[in-house]
């Protein structure tokens, strides 16, 4: 879902800046010491290599070891029957885009700034509202141009790797409201994406939806398994199964 963001006060220039490049080693963190109390302290630590690579670099495939240690992972995560729908709604996990990581700017355009080149910022938004860049979508392995407007803003959309809406049917339902506002706003779950790409995706997990750029889908099923990890949720067997089968193949 693309949502407009207003311009916010916010510190000056350099600050953003400095936060958000610590809020990225804080993601890391967190993912490590997460994974050390579920999966294991090497598991975590190596796992971290997977989670993330640079803006603007073409995606490939990880590591065979990338792969082993993300099946590691997965040996975490039980696996059930998808609860019922019943109750889900996009409010259950907070209001969209709020500023969890209090920088000064909404989620949407942190994520916009971490994930495209050669951005910039619409003036007066104290480098907040992303206005233009270059995302190297992980998808679909093509270039897409973004400008922010009316009739273009929707052409890069933020992702949920893992689905809300797939979240709240496995396990997110008895998370509080801070921690389904946690998991809504977290760079670990989020992705700049290409939109008509991200809109078929929809809410569906790797039984039912892989990227069409094939040398991605390791790292995206590594990176939902992490989610899934770190806020304690669970895998269908055809979920599961899907998963197992990539990793398996990048092995």
């Amino acid at each position: 879902m693309v949502e407009a963001s207003g311009e916010q006060p916010a510190a000056n220039r350099r600050t953003i800046e400095i936060i958000r490049s610590t809020a990225k080693a804080l993601t890391a963190v967190t993912a490590l010491l997460l994974g050390a109390s579920l999966a294991g302290c090497d598991t975590a630590a190596n796992a971290l290599e997977v989670l993330e690579s640079p803006a603007g670099v073409a995606a490939g495939a990880p590591s065979p070891a990338d792969a082993i240690n993300a099946l590691k992972q997965l040996k975490g995560v039980p696996v059930k029957g998808r609860a019922p729908k019943t109750g889900y709604t996009r409010d259950e996990f907070g209001p969209a885009w709020a500023d969890t990581d209090r920088n000064g700017c909404d989620t949407r355009n942190d994520i916009l700034a971490r994930d495209l080149a050669n951005e910039t910022f619409k003036p007066g938004t104290n480098n907040c509202v992303v206005a233009t860049g270059t995302l190297a979508d992980k998808y679909t392995g093509t270039t897409i141009n973004f400008v922010r407007g009316r009739d273009t803003s929707s052409d890069v959309q933020i992702d949920h790797i893992v689905a809300l809406s797939d979240a709240w049917q496995k396990g997110a339902q008895r998370l509080n409201a801070d921690q389904r506002k946690e998991l809504a706003n977290d760079p670990l779950n989020l992705r700049a994406a290409d939109g008509p790409t991200n809109s078929a995706k929809g809410d569906t997990d790797a039984a039912t939806w892989l990227p069409p750029n094939r040398a991605f889908r390791c790292k995206h099923v590594a990176r939902q398994t992490a989610v899934k990890v770190k806020y304690r949720l669970w895998v269908t067997q055809a979920e599961h199964d899907a998963i197992v089968g990539i990793l398996e193949g990048c092995k």
